[in-house]
């Protein structure tokens, strides 16, 4: 099935997240000097951690993730005029919820994150599974936007591995799941 197809088919859901991307502001084209470091830190659930206290108004963690920029391995606030450096735990967006929509036989994986963004997985916010060097456990990721990555939370991973199918490769098994026509490897099953 061909990529206008999928996107006629799922219109709905790319018009949602095509909504929510309109508000984003161009940071991939800013880029002023370094500013300085400051005092924030994205912890592990999404949580914006300023100088040890939790940023507590939504509105203000949207605007804030909405100029969050990332170069080589560091993460950076924007302005045309300012940049400054933070510290990310391990992904800048947390994944809360996750749809499953079906139609014909084709699935789209709709997910939201915490500050609102929506995106469907596939060919332009792909999924994939990173480990921690000396752990076996699974560091679920889907692309969000501009290089920025959202880490799905325990029970969304859970909800996405009950959708999944098995394949055996190579006598091994793995789970896979599609979405929008694309497949993405879960990991092996032992």
């Amino acid at each position: 099935m061909t990529d206008k197809v999928l996107d006629k088919l799922f219109s709905d859901l790319l018009s949602l997240e095509a909504s929510t991307n309109k508000k984003i502001p161009p940071v991939h084209l800013w880029n002023p000097e370094l500013s300085g470091d400051m005092d924030l830190v994205i912890d592990r659930e999404g949580r914006w951690i300023h100088e040890g206290g939790e940023i507590k108004r939504p509105a203000l963690v949207k605007l804030f993730s909405s100029i969050l920029k990332k170069e080589d391995n560091e993460y950076f606030l924007v302005t045309p005029v300012e940049k400054w450096r933070i510290k990310v735990d391990l992904a800048p967006f947390f994944i809360t919820s996750a749809k499953r929509n079906i139609r014909g036989d084709i699935q789209a994986i709709n997910c939201m994150t915490s500050v609102g963004d929506s995106v469907v997985v596939g060919p332009n916010h792909k999924l994939w599974i990173e480990y921690e060097i000396g752990s076996d456990e699974p560091i679920p990721l889907v692309h969000i936007r501009f290089g920025l990555p959202g880490l799905l939370s325990r029970n969304v991973f859970y909800q996405i591995v009950e959708w999944a199918d098995c394949e055996e490769v190579s006598k091994k098994r793995h789970l896979k799941i599609t979405s929008m026509g694309k497949t993405f490897s879960l990991g092996q099953i032992d």
